[in-house]
């Protein structure tokens, strides 16, 4: 539990699931997706404050075993049942802790109890994670990177890559997967030697392709993020040695446990931090707090999430800890800024590759009820 203490008391909680078209479609070594879902949470305090947090989980269990049906049933049958009207920070959360796995749902649970406390105390979320956290400063805007998904071509991921650099973006994210490898990773570091680029595996790897992967050292990314089985941490602390290119664990890591192996047996240098992952903002903190102890390089990924969870995610990205750039780029990079259902859009700027945290009280954005209406519509007909 945090260092800071406080008290809510609940008045009641309402779900909203939703379903937003990206404005291009996204293809990763799990697939291609067009319309991402999501369900967000709306928590009201019997102060009147209003607290938002958002799930991120998918229509299938690619990324995760959750999907956004799993994630409403146990949010609607088990967490929100037996949430306690009054919460206390310095008391045992059983009724959160009864429920095993299913992060995501718990984490959009947890977000909306955390930016009403938030709204509540008359501050900002950012603000309120530093307090939990003991940090002695937040960034008051978060340094990132953009995404590519797995284009037809990689003539179409070079055309991509500059259009992003021209948006202004310093970093840029390539997924792989076998055969779309090595040889894209060659075109894009001809045509962009200078450029900071990481890759993205999803798990599509196994230490039998150890050789492969080696040849990416080529390349001079800085990092490659989880290049092997999505549950293993051993078998990355066998190919770490073998690679110049530090590896990121993403999927591997769900708990502060999970992080302090992979720092123990060398599994991996660098720590992708998505809070929807690991459980929530508590477990996520926790995190925040040994990578900074033990000068382990930090960033927050992104979930293709909504306005709601990119300030959630840039709020946690304001802590000192994060030292390199996070997948939380402008919200047009995903949705059309005029259909993503919270005011005001996210903007690049673009002098510094940098997206403004949120400074108003609570979550910092404010959620455009008729957009989120249209949105839960595009969603139960499917």
């Amino acid at each position: 539990m945090p260092n800071l203490t406080w008290e809510l008391t609940i008045k009641k909680v309402t779900l909203h699931p939703i379903a937003l078209r990206l404005v291009s479609p996204f293809q990763t070594s799990f697939g291609t997706q067009h319309l991402r879902p999501a369900i967000i949470v709306r928590l009201e305090a019997k102060s009147g404050a209003v607290g938002w947090g958002e799930v991120t989980a998918d229509w299938n269990p690619g990324y995760s075993y959750e999907t956004v049906f799993t994630a409403k049933h146990v949010l609607e049958d088990f967490l929100i049942p037996n949430l306690p009207q009054t919460l206390r920070s310095d008391e045992e959360w059983g009724w959160l802790h009864s429920v095993r796995g299913h992060p995501m749902a718990k984490h959009g649970l947890i977000s909306a109890i955390l930016t009403a406390v938030a709204e509540e105390r008359g501050i900002s979320l950012a603000k309120l994670l530093q307090e939990m956290s003991g940090a002695e400063s937040t960034k008051k805007c978060v340094e990132v990177g953009i995404s590519i998904g797995i284009q037809p071509h990689v003539d179409e991921t070079l055309k991509v890559i500059e259009a992003a650099l021209a948006d202004g973006y310093g970093r840029i994210k390539l997924k792989i997967k076998p055969g779309r490898d090595v040889d894209d990773l060659r075109r894009v570091r001809q045509a962009f030697p200078d450029v900071v680029i990481m890759a993205d595996a999803n798990s599509a790897y196994s230490l039998q392709d150890a050789d492969l992967l080696r040849q990416l050292d080529a390349f001079k990314l800085l990092m490659i993020e989880q290049p092997l089985a999505y549950y293993d941490i051993h078998d990355h602390s066998q190919l770490q040695p073998q690679l110049k290119t530090p590896i990121c664990l993403d999927e591997s890591l769900h708990t502060l446990g999970d992080v302090k192996l992979m720092h123990k047996i060398g599994a991996g240098k660098i720590v992708n931090l998505k809070p929807q992952r690991v459980g929530g903002l508590f477990e996520a903190l926790a995190i925040h707090d040994f990578c900074a102890a033990n000068a382990m390089p930090l960033w927050v990924g992104g979930m293709l999430e909504t306005a709601v969870g990119r300030a959630v995610s840039l709020a946690l990205a304001s802590l000192p800890a994060v030292t390199l750039p996070s997948d939380l780029s402008a919200t047009r990079r995903y949705y059309n800024p005029d259909e993503d259902i919270a005011t005001p859009p996210f903007e690049l700027n673009t002098e510094d590759s940098t997206v403004n945290v949120p400074t108003d009280p609570g979550l910092g954005v404010s959620i455009d009820m008729a957009r989120l209406a249209r949105a839960e519509a595009a969603f139960f007909p499917l």
